[in-house]
């Protein structure tokens, strides 16, 4: 039984979710709070397995609410959001960046068609999310920590470095929004190769999440359009709804096909499309996330002679994406994510031509 604390300010909407969710046996609501501060008191007494969570109340807000839970007692936090506005998608990601596991939208109402199949889909996310261990959540280092690039290149393997990178392909689920910020951040302006990106979130938010990461980002991003060209430094998000592949003329290519590993867009297919157009001449990354999505395709991109680089277990909310790239036998290197953008960076400049020890090897 999966034990849920609702967190919402609404009667109308707590009571809504409250039916929502007591349709499903397999949960049990064990208590309500109408502010940040009843939240916090109803953390410490029930002890849920996971609290679903509002972005605006009085007083307290869905931000630090969040960033006070994962402070004193870790537990899966899912946003439940109503709108999918700007000022509304701001709120979620910072909410994201302390640790809440991700964000959905609220259900449609009862009477919309729609209803049931939203209804258990809504369910079924708060039970996988419960299943997340959250007890300790990677730092982010100071840029003091942050490697210089001779130190990480030095550790390469040798012969790994491609002739030339064209194109870095990054895929990533649960957990995925902050360690993206991160990696982005940590690109230089004139990092050359352009970025495809597929972050599994829920619909509606996209737009929202590359607004937030280009935040932070030197490099400008984007969601494509279906044959928009790529150029050098531009980092592309896969658009809702939309599998995002790459063509041999450098453009992107957007189809509705059907989904893969469940889902659209999906990892399997954008580094897919990348191996057979880029072979050794690109480089991908699987980050955090639940489920396989990627692996074999990650597999695919280092037989073709790409450089494979996977999340470490230790910094991953989900280890499930990385993971089984690595028991497939599919990654090059092991890294921990402030780690990434460094060994990138080398990568591009093909600065790591020296012999030395691995980082992580698979």
């Amino acid at each position: 039984m999966v034990r849920v604390l609702v967190v919402e300010d609404s009667p109308v909407v707590r009571e809504f979710l409250l039916h929502i969710l007591g349709f499903d046996p397999e949960i049990e609501v064990v208590g309500t709070a109408e502010t940040g501060e009843e939240a916090l008191e109803a953390v410490e007494r029930m002890r849920p397995d996971i609290i679903t969570m509002d972005v605006h109340m009085p007083r307290m807000n869905g931000f630090e609410t969040t960033r006070r839970i994962m402070e004193t007692r870790p537990t899966p936090i899912v946003i439940v959001s109503g709108t999918v506005d700007i000022a509304e998608t701001a709120s979620v990601f910072r909410a994201i960046e302390v640790g809440a596991l991700a964000v959905m939208p609220r259900p449609s109402g009862i009477g919309h068609p729609e209803h049931q199949r939203k209804a258990a889909a809504f369910a079924q996310t708060i039970k996988l999310m419960a299943e997340v261990k959250v007890v300790r959540r990677w730092r982010r280092p100071r840029p003091e920590e942050t490697l210089p690039v001779a130190s990480v290149c030095a550790e390469v393997q040798p012969g790994t470095a491609p002739t030339e990178t064209r194109l870095i392909a990054i895929g990533a689920s649960t957990g995925g929004p902050p360690v993206l910020r991160m990696i982005l951040s940590g690109l230089p302006k004139d990092f050359a190769p352009p970025v495809l990106i597929v972050q599994h979130i829920a619909s509606g938010f996209t737009q929202g999440f590359a607004e937030w990461l280009a935040q932070s980002s030197k490099l400008p991003v984007q969601l494509p359009v279906h044959g928009q060209q790529v150029v050098p430094g531009g980092v592309y998000v896969a658009p809702d709804g939309f599998h995002m592949t790459v063509a041999s003329n450098g453009r992107i290519l957007l189809n509705t096909s059907e989904p893969e590993n469940g889902l659209r867009p999906s990892v399997s297919c954008l580094f897919r499309s990348v191996a057979k157009v880029y072979g050794p001449s690109a480089v991908g990354v699987l980050l955090t996330g639940m489920g396989k999505d990627g692996a074999l395709e990650l597999k695919l991109m280092k037989e073709r002679g790409a450089v494979t680089i996977a999340q470490d277990k230790e910094s991953s909310i989900v280890h499930g994406m990385p993971g089984e790239a690595i028991r497939l036998g599919g990654v090059t290197y092991i890294l921990p994510p402030h780690k990434i953008p460094t060994m990138l960076t080398g990568l591009v400049a093909r600065a790591c031509n020296q012999p030395g020890a691995e980082i992580t090897h698979a």
